[in-house]
């Protein structure tokens, strides 16, 4: 039996993925590695990442290859053109699931995406990956920045809960960056929280995490009229400080929590529930 045109010629083309598809996972617990593999020379012409991205030198990619077995990453240059296929095929021949990003960092600017500006991320220069330190016992703020910061900075960042009177001592010794503490950078400025801080100062503007700081805001400094969600995520947030006395069994159970309202303030808004339902 003869075989079909359709058959004999069946794409073995790389996956692209386009912005909109991975703007869309992005934030989520199902996002996948992001790779930035533009040369030092485009780099330096623009020191921004998309959100939640590594650099990786191009020439270096492959040695990630035990790190990103069963994981799915997508990878980008400035173009999309011949590093990011380049980058994305050498990956897939050693059996990682990679895509590249159509259009790469041009594509996404061009998309109006939000895009991180690098000196804002506090790396260590031993891991490449971020270090904080806040005070002991969350409730709100200091559940809701580690949520923005693993979904949209770094998502192998570290958490250090330590009693007030040391949090900046343990921040110096331990090369760690203190947040929501009076007096410091990443913190609440004039009626804003460092939620929203961390927003402005990382270029997140976008209507759905902007709509979830207005929530956080009302939970966080007891103005709960600011939307009608402010005192749902205060009744839970508290809620889970009384059933976690491990402050990281606690940061665990919030990011599930931020994860749903992130989806409501994304796509449910307008979403209504009745009683009785349709039939």
């Amino acid at each position: 039996m003869a075989t079909s045109p359709k058959s004999r010629h069946k794409s073995t083309s790389l996956n692209a993925i386009s912005v909109r598809n991975l703007s869309r996972l992005i934030g989520t617990p199902s996002a996948p590695v992001v790779l930035d593999l533009r040369t030092e020379e485009d780099f330096a012409a623009d020191p921004t990442i998309v959100p939640a991205a590594r650099r990786q030198p191009f020439e270096a990619v492959a040695e990630l290859v035990p790190e990103l077995l069963n994981q799915h990453v997508v990878v980008y240059c400035q173009k999309g053109l011949k590093i990011s296929e380049g980058g994305a095929a050498l990956l897939a021949s050693h059996g990682v699931n990679a895509e590249y990003l159509e259009g790469g960092h041009f594509g996404w600017r061009d998309a109006a995406e939000p895009l991180i500006p690098v000196d804002k991320i506090p790396t260590l220069a031993d891991t490449g990956s971020t270090r904080w330190v806040t005070r002991l016992r969350p409730k709100v703020d200091r559940i809701a920045c580690p949520w923005l910061i693993r979904r949209f900075i770094d998502p192998q960042a570290e958490f250090l809960f330590v009693s007030a009177a040391n949090v900046l001592p343990v921040a110096e010794r331990f090369n760690a960056t203190p947040f929501d503490m009076e007096d410091i950078f990443w913190s609440h400025r004039a009626d804003q929280c460092t939620f929203d801080t961390m927003i402005d100062e990382f270029n997140l503007g976008h209507e759905a995490l902007l709509r979830l700081a207005l929530i956080v805001r009302g939970a966080d400094t007891d103005h709960l009229t600011l939307a009608p969600q402010c005192a749902g995520l205060l009744a839970a947030s508290l809620g889970l400080s009384r059933m976690h006395g491990n402050d990281h069994e606690q940061l665990e159970a919030g990011m599930h929590l931020y994860d749903a309202f992130y989806r409501w303030c994304r796509d449910a808004v307008s979403e209504t529930h009745v009683w009785p339902g349709p039939a």
